[in-house]
């Protein structure tokens, strides 16, 4: 899960697997492959730097490298 917070200043979690656009509107509007869409005071690029964050931290020993 990854925090945000929405544009009232009320802090949420969100799964980013449900993700599928991320637009600047000019806020942050985050839409979900529900169809259910956030709106978020972050940028995009920080919501992008929080996903990469979270799959490195789900993935990271999920792939041995050999020599």
């Amino acid at each position: 899960m990854i925090n945000l917070t929405n544009l009232n200043g009320v802090s949420f979690a969100l799964n980013p697997n449900l993700i599928e656009t991320i637009e600047n509107i000019p806020e942050t509007k985050i839409t979900l492959t529900t169809g259910k869409y956030f709106l978020v005071s972050e940028y995009r690029e920080d919501v992008i730097s929080k996903i990469i964050q979270y799959n490195r931290s789900i993935y990271q020993n999920a792939i041995k490298l050999t020599d």
